[in-house]
């Protein structure tokens, strides 16, 4: 569905109102690292404030394949109930787990991408949370969940592809979903492109080196 990342951002563009998002002057927020890249493309001209919210996957303890949590940046935990309860998994693993993968992966991260810089606040801020695709929507509704934490004014969610079913979770809960194509039969998000290369450590970094001359 598309070439690469710089095609899907170019038609999530036509897709989001642009004007609204200038003058009400929205937030950016990737969930993750083809999403930034994604957001970084939207923002070319528009110059609106953007960032990078870090994000950790916990796992089954015999399939690291399979996400059953995922924990955020600010310590906000969104646990995929039916796998915990199929895997019979203790709510004490869950967060012993968030606890690891906050120390271990999420401020490293925070460190190298921005120097160690926290998540500034979205209180009172209209906000868009964009992503490349989703197979399981937890990294949307971790951010979801940070943003209501903080008390955004608003919250929007963009990518282009997405399950219907994650659609339909999320549709609910935030102001509006921007999506190009809601997939029954979602396989997974490289699928839908023809190239779809891990994002490299410096494309993160020169990207949120940017924010500060917007």
């Amino acid at each position: 569905m598309f070439k690469n990342r710089a095609d899907a951002a170019i038609q999530l563009k036509d897709l989001l109102p642009l004007d609204r998002m200038k003058s009400e002057a929205w937030n950016l927020i990737a969930v993750s690292s083809g999403g930034l890249v994604i957001a970084d493309a939207i923002n070319a001209r528009l110059k609106l404030p953007i960032n990078f919210i870090f994000s950790g996957a916990i796992t089954a303890p015999q399939n690291p394949e399979c996400e059953l949590a995922r924990v955020s940046e600010t310590e906000e935990i969104v646990i995929h109930q039916a796998l915990v309860d199929a895997f019979e998994i203790q709510v004490d693993y869950i967060y012993g787990e968030a606890t690891r993968k906050h120390e271990e992966k999420i401020l490293s991260a925070i460190y190298q991408y921005r120097k160690g810089e926290h998540f500034k606040s979205m209180k009172g801020k209209n906000i868009l949370l964009i992503d490349e695709g989703s197979e399981t929507g937890l990294k949307l509704m971790c951010a979801i969940k940070t943003a209501f934490a903080q008390k955004a004014k608003a919250v929007y969610v963009a990518a282009p592809i997405m399950p219907s079913s994650v659609v339909e979770a999320l549709d609910p809960i935030v102001d509006g979903v921007f999506c190009l194509h809601e997939i029954d039969d979602y396989i997974d998000t490289g699928f839908y492109y023809q190239e779809f290369e891990p994002v490299q450590e410096e494309t993160i970094e020169t990207i949120l080196e940017k924010r500060h001359e917007l």
